[in-house]
């Protein structure tokens, strides 16, 4: 007698169930070698710029203060010379300020890259050459993230949704071609907002004098509503600016779908989209627990081993640069702070990988809510790098069995034969 289990339950398909778990693969990729040294970079760079802006045009407003000292230091210095699980039982208030619980690689990088265009936009009172450095460190970060955090976003997109390796130079590739797409995405709502204020600033001429404000007090509905769409501009803007370079990145399109599919999924999904933040944001801190402990793990072992041949003191100088190390000494501590801090660099590269690879999964997933697109169709380049290979087709032969088109001979005369 043959028995039916037709209503057992062989298996659950949680990813069908539950599509947010897929942000969990956003770790896996964010630590790739690749990743983190293009992360790096970019901050690095990102840091320069702004010390270099810092120093030409003064401290530039409250607010927003650029690197006062070295790039180098300022990044590196995120990263601590002893892993902070081994002193965890220490208060708070020794260790230098410094706060391990705050670091976060969704609300980091995002806060760290906006702070200089909300400075400029909250500091219209200042000084006219604050403004003017906010204003081009915004613009460094973008053109800088427009290429880095480009290829980050392709490299993620392609191995998120087809699970496909995307090599180094095919991303920079695609970043560069891409590259003013990048750009103009997160500039076309300034745009927008710019134009939006310019008959209010007209009507604010205007209001300087009596009978002006009276004609002002008529026309200050239509202010309002220019006003409403300014603010919808910017706070399409301001939340939803990551998920314009997973959009170019996943559908290979140009800015104006990145602007498009932004706020239709901004707007639409807006409850989705912060479930979606805070889940890629609970699991970005755990990685970074790791992330970060594994960093100063490799400095701190590095300078235990040495310290039982040179001498605690010794270790102490080199770590803290101190000034009883002269001459060669000197430089030989220089070297030995720099390659530690090229470990560091790269675990800070972490916080803004994991960030442009969260951006990438949250988008899938707001694309399949949005347009019922599911997660594993992207764009694929002609880049050869990024080509993906099947199964050959499947014909019948002159006997009616099936082959493989690529098993057939080629001409009659190879069939004879």
């Amino acid at each position: 007698m043959i028995e039916h289990d037709s209503h057992t339950l062989r298996a659950i398909a949680w990813s069908e169930i539950f599509p947010w778990l897929s942000i969990a693969r956003v770790f896996r990729i964010s630590i790739a070698a690749r990743v983190l040294a293009l992360a790096a970079v970019a901050i690095l760079i990102t840091a320069t710029g702004w010390g270099i802006l810092g120093v030409i045009f003064g401290t530039p407003a409250p607010g927003f203060t650029p690197f006062a000292k070295c790039s180098w230091l300022a990044v590196t210095e995120t990263v601590p010379n002893k892993p902070p699980l081994l002193e965890v039982w220490r208060p708070v208030d020794e260790w230098g300020g410094r706060a391990y619980w705050s670091h976060d690689p969704i609300t980091g990088p995002w806060t760290l890259l906006t702070s200089p265009s909300l400075a400029a936009l909250a500091n219209t009172g200042g000084s006219f050459s604050g403004i003017v450095c906010l204003i081009l460190c915004g613009l460094l970060s973008v053109a800088v993230w427009a290429f880095f955090g480009a290829a980050i976003c392709r490299i993620a997109a392609v191995q998120l949704a087809a699970d496909e390796q995307v090599g180094l130079g095919a991303a920079l590739r695609f970043a560069c071609r891409k590259w003013p797409s990048y750009c103009f995405a997160p500039l076309l709502p300034i745009g927008g907002v710019l134009l939006a204020a310019i008959p209010v600033l007209v009507l604010g001429f205007i209001m300087k004098a009596n009978i002006g404000l009276l004609l002002g007090g008529f026309l200050w509905p239509l202010a309002l509503v220019a006003g409403a769409f300014m603010a919808m501009l910017l706070v399409g803007l301001l939340f939803g600016w990551p998920l314009m370079w997973a959009t170019i990145s996943a559908e290979g399109t140009d800015s104006f779908d990145a602007l498009s599919r932004t706020y239709a999924y901004l707007f639409q999904r807006p409850l989705h989209y912060v479930f979606y933040a805070v889940v890629a944001g609970f699991l970005g801190w755990l990685g970074w627990i790791l992330v970060e402990n594994f960093a100063a793990g490799v400095v701190w072992m590095a300078y235990w081993a040495a310290g039982w041949g040179s001498g605690d003191a010794q270790i102490q100088a080199i770590m803290s640069g101190s000034d009883s190390l002269a001459g060669t000494g000197f430089a030989g501590a220089v070297l030995v702070r720099f390659f530690a801090g090229c470990v560091k660099l790269l675990a800070v590269g972490y916080l803004f990988s994991y960030f442009w690879t969260a951006a990438v999964a949250v988008y899938f997933l707001l694309r399949r809510d949005v347009d019922a697109t599911e997660t594993d169709e992207v764009f694929l380049d002609a880049d050869a790098s990024e080509q993906t290979f099947g199964l050959p087709p499947v014909t019948t032969d002159k006997a009616g069995a099936p082959v493989a088109e690529d098993e057939l001979p080629a001409t009659e005369a190879d069939a004879e034969k």
